[in-house]
């Protein structure tokens, strides 16, 4: 048996949220929007769930990290859309950096004999 690729691989703890964060930080966007981005931007690696989506925006919108309001799609339809706060891309700064560590850490002991 050969190994694969896991298409749908599971995020380390807090990810989700820093990619949402990163995502908005480019301009206010609806959920299926969000989705949609952090799957092309990764080479259709990453797939955001709706059931891991809108709970992390909630999570996000309680910590006053995002803002959130009704509008229209594209297709004309109610949708709510998120927009990153001043907080939020503070949040956003601390969780890259600490990302950044973890990555390093990750790196060194793979890299290790």
């Amino acid at each position: 048996m050969g190994t694969k690729a896991n298409p749908n691989p599971d995020l380390l703890p807090g990810t989700l949220e820093m990619l949402i964060l990163k995502t908005l930080s480019r301009g206010p966007n609806h959920g299926y929007g969000i989705a949609q981005h952090i799957h092309t931007v990764s080479g259709d690696a990453l797939r955001v769930g709706e059931g891991s989506l809108y709970p992390a925006l909630q999570r996000l919108l309680l910590n006053g990290w995002v803002e959130a309001e009704w509008g229209l799609s594209e297709t004309n339809r109610k949708a709510r859309y998120y927009k990153i706060t001043s907080a939020g891309r503070k949040r956003l700064a601390e969780e890259v950096r600490s990302f950044g560590f973890l990555l390093s850490a990750i790196a060194r002991v793979m890299e290790s004999a």
